[in-house]
């Protein structure tokens, strides 16, 4: 369920890296956006204040460092950038959600993922600890995105634990991963690792028995991704006991907001985290 209950989240989160208007406000601050990542960077990263190209690279995991290197230090203040994302993420929501902005049902689904987002464990989580030490917006869209950014980021990080725990290097991640068929190669090249660096990672693979000749996941390879999700999401579940019963609640109230963000054609048709529109 908890799996579940983050793919209802994540697109509400992720609108933060595809909404115009959030484009709109970082090319105020001076940043390129005419293509995704040198805002992405600074939109994903500002939680954890002036961080090097080390530190990011290693909480975002699966990224090539030296594409990171090209991005960090960002060109903004962190205060800057912290308000200019919810500058934009209040006007994308209030855009796609029109009257719907000031109802009953979104109060009440921001007030249940509040509550899920406050009982995160943060120890050993720094994306989930840095987004959480925020202050809370006042309005309740603002508070159901916030309370999704940190409940993935919390998710993303123990998932990292787990891909270490399965002996899986960030390339060798997206390699076992495309490998299942949670999305064509073509997608994983976004984190722009090299052919060269993708080869090395599937021969990696293959001599340990996750992959064939032609890159396709074997038996104990899609035992081995299975086990990778199964162990995130035993480490995500922690934080939705404090609902109960009423999870099934926030995914009746969650799901119209979801469903009106991937509708809108924002977000990718695929992506890396294996969720499709």
């Amino acid at each position: 369920m908890e799996r579940q209950m983050w793919q209802l989240l994540e697109p509400i989160h992720a609108i933060v890296y595809y909404a115009p208007e959030v484009f709109e406000e970082f090319a105020k601050l001076g940043y390129d956006v005419e293509t995704r990542w040198p805002s992405y960077f600074a939109l994903r990263s500002a939680p954890l204040g002036t961080p090097s190209a080390e530190l990011v690279a290693s909480a975002f995991y699966s990224f090539n460092p030296k594409m990171v290197a090209e991005h960090i230090p960002t060109i903004a203040s962190q205060g800057d950038i912290l308000a200019a994302r919810l500058r934009g993420v209040d006007r994308a929501l209030r855009r796609l959600l029109g009257d719907r902005i000031d109802s009953r049902d979104l109060a009440e689904a921001a007030e249940l993922a509040r509550k899920v987002a406050e009982a995160v464990d943060t120890v050993g989580r720094p994306l989930a600890a840095a987004n959480a030490a925020l202050p809370w917006p006042a309005e309740p869209h603002l508070v159901l995105w916030q309370a999704a950014t940190i409940i993935r980021e919390h998710r993303g990080d123990g998932h990292i634990a787990a891909l270490l725990t399965a002996g899986l290097d960030g390339v060798e991640a997206l390699v076992s991963f495309a490998a299942v068929g949670a999305a064509p190669v073509e997608v994983f090249a976004s984190r722009q690792w090299s052919d060269s660096e993708w080869a090395a990672a599937q021969a990696r693979l293959q001599e340990r028995g996750w992959v064939d000749a032609d890159g396709n996941a074997t038996p104990l390879g899609k035992e081995g991704r299975e086990n990778v999700e199964k162990v995130t999401d035993s480490l995500a579940a922690a934080p939705w006991r404090v609902l109960g019963p009423q999870m099934g609640r926030l995914a009746q109230l969650a799901g119209p907001v979801t469903m009106t963000i991937v509708q809108s054609g924002l977000l990718p048709m695929q992506s890396t985290l294996g969720i499709g529109r």
